[in-house]
């Protein structure tokens, strides 16, 4: 994010799931969740036990696989939308993502690894919710 060129501030503590804060050039700010696997991971495309209570506007995820090479950008009504939600066990009512299927998930993908659509507030959130 910060090769492109933008704003971006580390909160100091995690309490609301926000790993880094972009400010954007028209002065909106956007709240970023990071998830990542590493390339030892078991399985590299499975992102699980997500807590996501309700959308939140200008809200994004961003998930990382290093063993795909492979990084995807959610809004937040995006991945409540795509995730399934577990039903039972130690993360029921937790969100979990798996992105295998690469037609499906496509239109997430960043290509060339760029941050685009969180950089022109590209949501399709942005401007539905109260």
């Amino acid at each position: 994010m910060l090769k492109e060129g933008l704003d971006v501030y580390i909160p100091l503590v995690d309490d609301h799931a926000v790993d880094a804060i972009v400010k954007r050039k028209d002065g909106s700010t956007a709240l970023i969740q990071i998830k990542a696997r590493s390339r030892t991971a078991d399985h590299a495309a499975l992102f699980a036990g997500i807590p996501h209570e309700e959308i939140r506007p200008d809200y994004w995820f961003i998930f990382y696989s290093e063993q795909m090479d492979s990084m995807w950008i959610m809004s937040s009504q995006e991945f409540i939308q795509e995730a399934s939600q577990n039903k039972t066990g130690k993360n029921k009512g937790k969100y979990s993502i798996c992105f295998t299927r690469k037609e499906r998930w496509s239109k997430y993908i960043s290509k060339n690894k760029n941050f685009d659509r969180i950089a022109q507030n590209n949501s399709p959130d942005s401007f539905h919710l109260c």
